[in-house]
């Protein structure tokens, strides 16, 4: 698992903020959650051949 954290900040349009963090509450998840979990299966789906850390490649792992 990850040891340490950084921050991201991004810039989204309040309208697209607010259903997001609906659909998340919705599903039981905080936003960064889900976003983690987008980022970890776009590292995934577009590592090309650079090594991936072993917990990153575990099955079940990208889902979390």
């Amino acid at each position: 698992m990850e040891k340490r954290t950084a921050r991201l900040t991004l810039l989204i349009d309040p309208v697209k903020k607010q259903l997001f963090e609906e659909i998340c509450a919705e599903h039981d998840l905080t936003p960064s959650q889900v976003v983690r979990k987008l980022i970890r299966q776009y590292v995934i789906d577009n590592a090309g051949n650079r090594e991936l850390p072993a917990w990153l490649k575990l099955p079940g792992k990208a889902g979390e």
